[in-house]
């Protein structure tokens, strides 16, 4: 994925104790997020503890907004605020630039 000049959602979460339909609702936002105009990829991860970072790559700053205003999406941020996270973190930064390493066959 290349993912210069672009935008990233990094959102930081722990889960609380009622984790009951959030792995079904996580994946159907990974897939409604695919077929948004202006999503450019996904990357996340959770620890046995409940602490998870997801980072959205997005072309501009209207793509997020839209996402953010998904008639599906406002349902599991709410479900999210009332069940699942004890507790979120939500940060929108500006990619200027990315390198990896050669084995991925991206040069910076």
């Amino acid at each position: 994925m290349k993912t210069r000049d672009c935008y990233a959602v990094i959102f930081s979460s722990r889960q609380s104790s009622d984790t009951e339909g959030y792995d079904d609702m996580a994946q159907r936002m990974k897939e409604l997020a695919a077929q948004q105009p202006g999503y450019l990829g996904i990357e996340a991860t959770r620890d046995s503890n409940g602490f998870g970072i997801t980072i959205s790559y997005w072309k501009s700053q209207e793509a997020i907004r839209a996402w953010k205003a998904n008639a599906e999406h406002l349902i599991a941020q709410k479900n999210g605020r009332e069940r699942w996270y004890a507790s979120y973190n939500l940060r929108v930064c500006h990619v200027e630039y990315e390198y990896s390493h050669p084995a991925t066959g991206e040069a910076p």
